[in-house]
């Protein structure tokens, strides 16, 4: 993380409001230049086009090299993240308090499995 700060480059958290607070506990809340914060809180009422919107802001800015979104939201706005296949932001999904982590859901990992063979992995 060190590496990342001296190179001013930031992770942006797009969650409930649960793992934005933890995140933004651990130091990661910032503002860019145009007063833009790098997380974004998800709630109930909380549209699609809204994290949709949120997201192609936080792809397009060159201060944010980690996206890292939980997975119930990111199933909201999976044909986004599907097509996003630039390695930088690197889009990670996580579990949030309600949602556990599901591995056959996030299309980064699976992307990332179908590079190696199966005899790749024994």
């Amino acid at each position: 993380m060190a590496i990342a700060a001296a190179k001013g480059r930031l992770i942006a958290v797009i969650g409930d409001e649960d793992t934005c607070v933890g995140f933004l506990l651990g130091g990661i809340g910032e503002m860019n230049k145009n007063r833009q914060p790098n997380f974004m809180v998800v709630d109930k009422n909380t549209s699609i086009s809204e994290v949709e919107d949120c997201f192609k802001r936080f792809l397009k800015r060159d201060d944010i090299d980690i996206i890292l979104i939980n997975q119930n939201v990111a199933e909201m706005i999976r044909h986004v993240i599907d097509n996003h296949n630039e390695p930088i932001p690197a889009v990670l999904e996580i579990p949030s308090k309600d949602h556990p982590y599901d591995a056959s859901k996030d299309s980064i990992l699976r992307r990332a499995k179908g590079m190696f063979s199966a005899e790749d992995t024994k």
